[in-house]
């Protein structure tokens, strides 16, 4: 919970940015997607305290899990309230990018620099794992980024570095297939840093570095391609996390642009919300975003050490 002190400030400072980043209209002129309803979070190692926080996923219960840079992954209600926490088990490589909620609600974290996924319950007990070897080979890993599950369990598993490809594994951990290179050509990756499964089970991929979202079968043929890096609305500067909300919209976080963009499924830009900087509803560099049940948009404003709280239009 952030101190009264920082409360009472966040009253006062919230509507006069409404007219930038809450209002029908964003600065550029662009539509706005959104009103800012909280800020919370608070800078630090400590219980409840985050820092530099790099991914986030939600639960059937709405509570919020987060990964920050101290390897840490805490537990939050929609408030902003700690609710528990627990380390992973070796963070001396590198820290985890990536965290997501499994159909059994246990917790599926991307051990990037470790070449793992690794399963907990809710409560922080370490099921079992996924990977643990670098290499080339179709049961080795580079740096796992992200990690999505389908109806009948099996996992998608995204990673980087030498090969930027997409695994796929049964819900035990046995290899089914995998697909990519590193590369710029449709097809290829770099840096695939997110993806999430649509209703019909066809595999969103946010191809980070190359500024682009790439759409594939669960066999991994390629459907559609589409974003080009830019500043202005409609393109891309290093999607960092997608959200699919069910009604037709894909919404991305972008880390270059410091902003969440919401596009139609074909690529077309229906609006954004946020800018450059520290300020309550300014951005820098975020990294993840997810949807609670109430129609909010809870954006992780990494390098601000913080949560933003957003009423979607």
């Amino acid at each position: 919970m952030l101190p009264k002190p920082r409360f009472l400030l966040l009253v006062a400072i919230i509507p006069p940015l409404l007219a930038g980043c809450g209002a029908d209209r964003m600065p550029d002129g662009s539509p706005s997607i959104g009103v800012l309803q909280k800020v919370w979070g608070e800078r630090g190692v400590g219980e409840g305290h985050i820092q530099k926080p790099r991914a986030m996923a939600i639960d059937a219960k709405q509570q919020l899990y987060l990964v920050d840079m101290t390897a840490r992954i805490q537990v939050f209600d929609l408030d902003g309230k700690y609710l528990r926490g627990w380390q992973t088990p070796h963070h001396e490589n590198g820290r985890p990018t990536g965290i997501s909620i499994g159909r059994d609600g246990n917790v599926l974290v991307a051990d990037t620099h470790y070449y793992r996924v690794l399963i907990y319950s809710p409560t922080g007990e370490l099921l079992r794992q996924i990977g643990g070897e670098h290499g080339p080979q179709p049961e080795q890993f580079g740096w796992v980024t992200d990690i999505a599950e389908d109806h009948d369990g099996n996992y998608y598993i995204s990673e980087y570095g030498e090969f930027d490809r997409i695994h796929v594994y049964t819900h035990d951990g046995k290899f089914i297939r995998q697909w990519g290179t590193h590369g710029e050509q449709p097809g290829q990756f770099s840096r695939p840093q997110s993806i999430a499964l649509d209703q019909d089970e066809n595999l969103w991929v946010a191809d980070s570095c190359n500024h682009r979202i790439q759409v594939f079968d669960r066999r991994g043929t390629l459907l559609k391609v589409w974003g080009e890096q830019g500043t202005e609305p409609g393109k891309l500067s290093y999607p960092y996390g997608i959200v699919l909300d069910g009604k037709g919209h894909l919404l991305i976080c972008e880390y270059g642009n410091n902003r969440i963009q919401k596009f139609t499924l074909d690529g077309k830009s229906l609006g954004c919300w946020g800018s450059e900087g520290r300020g309550e509803g300014q951005l820098f560099n975020p990294w993840s975003l997810v949807l609670d049940d109430i129609g909010r948009m809870h954006v992780l404003d990494s390098n601000n050490h913080r949560v933003q709280v957003v009423k979607l239009r």
